[in-house]
């Protein structure tokens, strides 16, 4: 089952893929005592009140469908209600291939270490990402896969982390080198406006085999810059939602980006940073593509 917020007939909505992800079943068609400004925090809050097998039968024998091509395919959720929550240096590769940086250490790390970003909105699928080029002179990419939070927890754990998980989907971490490493911290340097492409779907949290071991990559203009498989995390998923949730609670609609593996821009050697034009393809196994442009 994979889910999406669209654009259509001036109208944001949310809704499901046909089993071909040829055309979409508006949550309307299936959920029919739902508001029609539901979006998609209160439809993963309403997962945790139905029969979600039930809901699968519905959505495939519902006939009303309107097709992919004749909507706008939004970020799954454009407006985040907090900051995504991020993970730093989780694969080791991307470790040693940063170490050039400026306040940027190659130890690894003995705990995850964690920033925020903020997305408001998350940009989507097909959007243009603002370079910011007047400030911004080295503009990098990191694809990640973005785990989505399904319910309010706190002080889970490890056996409990995959119950807190809605579904999972594409975010792409860009990132503003230079402003990351003068500022001598991350914060800033990955939160300018459209910094956060996110989608184009999320995939529901059965369709994906837990804990998650999916090729991950990133392609820009066509050619191989990154190749991972998320197997790789330092810290796995029951890991970082258990040590999250350590005293602070998660809400449904929360995103956790979960790090990036080696081939981002600044890994080499010159530095490959992204360009006014450059086409940026994150593509993670099970889930679908999310490309963006820069501006």
């Amino acid at each position: 089952m994979f889910l999406l917020t669209y654009y259509y007939d001036n109208t944001e909505y949310v809704g499901f893929l046909n089993e071909k992800r040829t055309g979409i079943i508006p949550a309307l068609n299936v959920l029919p005592t739902v508001a029609e400004t539901l979006d998609m925090v209160g439809l993963i809050e309403i997962f945790n009140n139905i029969d979600v097998e039930e809901l699968k039968k519905a959505i495939k024998s519902c006939k009303e469908e309107i097709k992919l091509s004749e909507v706008k395919v939004l970020s799954p959720i454009p407006y985040p209600k907090r900051n995504v929550i991020c993970l730093g240096k989780n694969y080791l590769d991307h470790i040693n291939e940063v170490k050039s940086l400026k306040n940027v250490n190659s130890d690894i790390p003995q705990k995850p270490i964690y920033f925020s970003k903020i997305a408001y909105p998350a940009v989507g699928h097909g959007d243009v990402v603002d370079s910011h080029s007047h400030i911004v002179k080295q503009l990098d990419y990191e694809v990640e896969l973005a785990v989505i939070i399904g319910k309010e927890c706190k002080n889970v754990s490890l056996e409990e982390a995959e119950d807190c998980i809605f579904g999972y989907t594409i975010a792409n971490d860009i990132s503003a080198r230079d402003i990351q490493t003068s500022h001598g911290q991350w914060h800033k340097g990955k939160s300018f406006d459209t910094f956060c492409p996110i989608g184009p779907y999320i995939a529901y949290k059965s369709n994906i085999s837990f804990p998650p071991k999916l090729k991950i990559q990133s392609y820009v203009n066509d050619e191989l810059r990154q190749n991972g498989n998320t197997c790789d995390l330092i810290f796995d998923i029951p890991c970082i939602i258990s040590d999250i949730a350590s005293g602070i609670t998660l809400y449904p609609g929360d995103i956790i980006l979960t790090g990036t593996p080696a081939g981002v821009g600044a890994g080499f050697n010159p530095p490959k940073y992204l360009k006014s034009g450059d086409r940026v393809d994150c593509v993670i196994e099970g889930i679908g593509t999310l490309s963006n442009t820069i501006k």
